[in-house]
């Protein structure tokens, strides 16, 4: 089974759906510019329904630790998702400071950009592959932007961390995307929605039971 993980998810009924058809883990997107954002008191109580054993991942882009802190006072996490530029200084202080695992996402757009993960392997405890945006795209977010990159720079990839793959993922392209990559989990937000914020519950269970399957 290929663990998987629903990130940008805002009502009970979608986490509901989430955890009982199988998610590993579920996304709260902390990014106030994204249509996906959600906030920490929302994210918190939708997070004390679930049992034990799903993760509470928080998605962070750039933050400082005064609105990491905030964020964790309303909503505690199992896993910080760092989204942004953080260096891995900054991802060893997030750590230090919060006491709590991180995932380094790194962007991609060609082989260089999987090799850059070699650098965060000693400080992060998992890595998240998502596309990079194209440069001409407007109004680009940090992720979930319905965006995949050429899946054949992961092939053959192997990391001493855990790892996820994302960018563009849907029930219909997910079983060639774990077939090219070998990626044991995986990451969808825009892949389950009918527009963007707005996630499709038929949508989630298919992803999550072709995920069962692989």
């Amino acid at each position: 089974m290929v663990a998987a993980k629903i990130c940008g998810l805002k009502t009970a009924e979608t986490v509901e759906a989430a955890v009982a058809h199988g998610a590993e883990l579920i996304g709260f997107n902390f990014f106030k510019k994204s249509p996906r954002y959600v906030e920490p008191e929302i994210a918190g109580a939708l997070g004390r329904t679930m049992p034990a054993g799903v993760l509470k991942t928080g998605l962070f882009v750039d933050d400082d630790d005064a609105r990491i802190a905030a964020i964790l006072a309303a909503c505690p996490l199992d896993l910080l998702q760092l989204h942004g530029n953080e260096t891995q200084k900054r991802l060893a202080a997030i750590k230090a400071r919060f006491g709590l695992p991180v995932m380094k996402v790194i962007k991609v757009r060609d082989a260089a950009d999987i090799a850059r993960a070699a650098d965060y392997e000693t400080v992060a405890d998992r890595l998240l592959f998502d596309a990079q945006p194209p440069a001409d795209m407007k109004n680009a977010l940090p992720g979930g932007n319905a965006v995949r990159f050429d899946w054949s720079l992961l092939q053959g990839f192997r990391s001493r961390l855990p790892w996820m793959l994302s960018g563009g993922l849907t029930p219909g392209n997910l079983t060639e995307a774990v077939r090219q990559t070998g990626a044991p989990a995986v990451d969808v937000s825009s892949g389950v929605e009918d527009r963007p914020g707005e996630k499709n519950i038929s949508k989630i269970n298919d992803f999550l039971e072709i995920a069962r399957r692989l």
